[in-house]
C-alpha cells in the first residue's frame, strides 16, 4: 500500500509559515487574477486562490470579464496592472475564450509580476536553470516530494503530458534536481513501457483514471495532477487510484494532493515577486 502524499496537510503548514512571513513585511503583497468568461472549473479555482491569498494576508483582486471581452480590452487591463506599483502578482486565468490569442496575452504580463511563470522570459530562465518565477504546479510537486524525503537525483522520472503549464516545466525542475527524465505524450508509442521504467511517475493529461496498474512499476512514486469528473460526477485523477495504490511506494490522492500545493506555491511566488520588486532579500 502506497503512503499518501498529503498535499492538503503540507499546504496548511506552509500557509501558516507564509502568513507569518507576510506579517513581517512593511507592506501587503497584492495578487490580481483576471478571469475572462464563465468556465466553471476556472471560477472554482480562482475562488480558491482568492480565499487562500486572503488567509495568508495577501490582498486579492479578481477581475471578472465577460466572455466577449476583446483582445484590446484585455491587453489594456493587463497593462494597467503592469504599471500599478502596488500589484506584485498578475495572473490571466487559462483557458481563455477561443477568440483571444493565449500566447499574446501571456506575453503581455510583466515578467516580474508573472507569478504563474508562463511568460516566455520566465520559461527561458527555467530552461537555462536561472529560474526566478516558475509554474506553480511543478513547483508544488517538488516541494511535496522534498517534504516526504523523496530525492529525484539519479532516479528515472517519467512525465506523462507535455503542456507548457505542467509537463514541460516539470521536466526542467526534475532535470535541475538531477533526475533522468523521460517525456511522454499523446504520440508516444508503447507508453506503458516508458511509464514502467519510472521510479517517479508524474501524470498530467486530463484523462480520468487513464493510468492503471499496467502502467506502473512496483515501488514507484506516483504523482497525479489530473482533475476530472467521472460518469457519476465524482472528482478523479488521471491515475486509477484503487488499482495503482497497492503498487506505489508513495501516491498523491485526488483531491487533496497536488491541487492545494499548486495554490500554496502561487502564494509563495507572489510574496517572492513582491520582495524581489522591492529589493528585499
Amino acid at each position: 500500500m502506497g503512503e499518501i502524499l498529503d498535499g492538503r496537510a503540507l499546504a496548511d503548514q506552509l500557509q501558516i509559515k507564509l502568513k507569518e512571513e507576510v506579517e513581517q513585511l512593511p507592506f501587503s503583497p497584492k495578487l490580481v487574477v483576471i478571469l475572462v468568461g464563465d468556465d466553471g472549473a476556472s471560477e472554482i479555482y480562482v475562488r480558491n486562490k482568492k480565499r487562500a491569498a486572503e488567509k495568508v494576508g495577501i490582498i486579492s483582486v479578481v477581475e471578472n470579464l465577460p466572455k466577449e471581452t476583446s483582445e484590446a480590452e484585455l491587453l489594456a487591463l493587463i497593462n494597467r496592472y503592469n504599471e500599478d506599483p502596488e500589484t506584485d502578482g498578475l495572473i490571466v486565468q487559462l483557458p481563455l475564450p477561443a477568440h483571444l490569442n493565449e500566447e499574446k496575452i501571456i506575453s503581455a504580463v510583466d515578467p516580474a509580476k508573472d507569478v504563474d511563470g508562463f511568460h516566455p522570459e520566465n520559461a527561458g530562465l527555467l530552461l537555462t536553470g536561472k529560474n526566478q518565477l516558475v509554474p506553480s504546479t511543478p513547483l508544488g510537486i517538488m516541494t511535496l516530494l522534498n517534504h516526504y524525503g523523496i530525492s529525484v537525483a539519479g532516479k528515472i522520472a517519467t512525465v506523462v503530458g507535455r503542456s507548457n503549464i505542467v509537463g514541460k516545466p516539470m521536466a526542467q525542475l526534475l532535470l535541475q534536481n538531477d533526475a533522468t527524465v523521460i517525456m511522454t505524450h499523446s504520440k508516444t508509442k508503447n507508453l506503458a513501457e516508458m511509464t514502467k521504467l519510472a521510479d517517479i511517475l508524474i501524470v498530467a493529461i486530463g484523462r480520468g483514471q487513464f493510468i492503471t496498474a499496467d502502467y506502473v512499476k512496483e515501488g514507484a512514486v506516483v504523482v497525479d495532477v489530473g482533475m476530472n469528473r467521472n460518469a457519476e460526477g465524482k472528482l478523479v485523477g488521471d491515475v486509477d487510484f484503487k488499482q495503482v495504490e497497492p503498487l506505489a511506494s508513495f501516491i498523491t490522492p485526488v483531491p487533496k494532493g497536488v491541487g492545494p500545493m499548486t495554490i500554496t506555491s502561487l502564494l509563495q511566488q507572489t510574496v517572492k515577486a513582491a520582495k524581489i520588486r522591492r529589493g528585499i532579500s
